[in-house]
């Protein structure tokens, strides 16, 4: 008897290795820059990527009719493009079915040429620079608007909205940095052909001290300047623009409008601040965004930093589009990925021929006591 009560749980749990090992594993590549000056932004995009792969597998997906566990195979690119390069060589080695990533467009682009020779298909939750989209690979995707549309518009709110008419420009020379930069300037002359370009100066993404090109501007005296870059570079220029006495507004794209930036700038300094989401949702979506931000700090105990909601929609993208296709073999459920059409927290997924998403939103934001918050929402 006491052999049996032994040889009966054992049976049982032989019973569901046997089922769990017919698991068909999916394996989905993230990569973001977790190490280096954006890490507290490459971490806000894992930690989506992580909730979607959880609620799948809550879920009990099954693929063709078999059960599937889709599995993470995370890596960093520390924001540098020749990491990023290397770790998307290694996603290919492991035979991954698909990738989400990168963040910073300097490391997604190169990237992308490498998954698009594999087959593997891409989806990037941040990437704008408009040359991602603009290679001829058909395995490239994006979920948020491009440079064009981003810093097009920031170009033409600033002159027709906030009424600028002399503005100094600052990037930081990484492909993000000056593309949004440029894109802006279009989008200003465009909308105002006599607004005044009054300076261009550049810095790097790892740069701290910003005093000589400051008080080169400081001299020009601009009513807004503009900065192409990160937080971590842009945070510490406003704060120093702020010690130099510029009265200026200051306006950047997405990869400022962080949560982090009153910390890296200084709470009083960020009420200059106007800057936008390349994304964004109409009220009467916002409730299940809100939602998503709820259910995010529950379970990570701090606030979405920027992109975790995109992340997370991307991995539901992909995931649909291979039940769509009733398989996870890149070849297969690609074609279903080019014509898709989700409904997640950001809104409707649905890409145009480049892969871009179509009718893209952007978000308007500015800070008030230390506080992001939404002003707009333009489509």
């Amino acid at each position: 008897m006491q052999f049996k009560t032994k040889f009966i749980p054992l049976a049982i749990a032989l019973a569901f290795a046997g089922s769990a090992g017919a698991q068909e594993v999916i394996k989905i590549g993230h990569v973001a820059p977790v190490s280096g000056p954006s890490a507290h932004l490459g971490k806000d995009n894992e930690n989506g990527a992580k909730m979607a792969v959880e609620e799948l597998n809550a879920k009990g997906i099954k693929i063709a009719g078999k059960p599937v566990k889709f599995v993470l195979v995370l890596e960093d690119d520390g924001g540098d493009p020749k990491q990023g390069t290397a770790v998307a060589q290694k996603l290919v080695d492991a035979k991954v079915n698909g990738v989400i990533g990168h963040l910073n467009s300097g490391t997604t682009i190169p990237a992308s040429k490498i998954y698009f020779d594999a087959g593997i298909p891409e989806i990037s939750p941040a990437t704008t620079q408009t040359k991602y989209t603009q290679q001829g690979f058909n395995s490239v995707f994006r979920v948020v608007a491009n440079d064009a549309k981003l810093g097009g518009t920031l170009g033409g709110y600033a002159v027709g909205k906030m009424g600028v008419k002399k503005i100094a420009v600052i990037d930081d020379r990484t492909a993000y940095g000056q593309g949004v930069a440029e894109e802006f300037i279009k989008g200003a002359k465009k909308a105002l052909p006599g607004v005044q370009i009054v300076g261009k100066e550049f810095t790097t993404d790892k740069a701290t001290d910003f005093n000589a090109i400051l008080t080169t501007i400081k001299g020009k005296n601009p009513d807004l300047i503009f900065f192409g870059g990160m937080d971590s570079v842009g945070g510490p220029l406003l704060r120093q623009m702020k010690a130099l006495g510029i009265q200026a507004k200051y306006m950047g794209g997405d990869g400022l409008c962080t949560e982090s930036l009153p910390k890296l700038a200084g709470a009083d300094a960020v009420k200059v601040v106007t800057c936008a989401e390349a994304g964004g949702v109409p009220p009467e979506l916002q409730k299940n965004m809100d939602d998503f931000h709820a259910r995010y700090k529950k379970k990570y105990n701090m606030d979405v930093q920027l992109y975790a909601p995109y992340v997370y929609d991307s991995v539901m993208t992909m995931a649909a589009a291979m039940q769509a296709a009733n398989s996870a073999e890149p070849a297969k459920y690609l074609p279903f990925l080019q014509k898709i059409k989700y409904q997640g927290v950001t809104g409707l997924i649905e890409f145009d021929a480049k892969g871009d998403i179509k009718d893209g939103s952007l978000t308007m934001y500015n800070y008030n006591n230390g506080t992001k918050t939404i002003t707009s929402v333009i489509k």
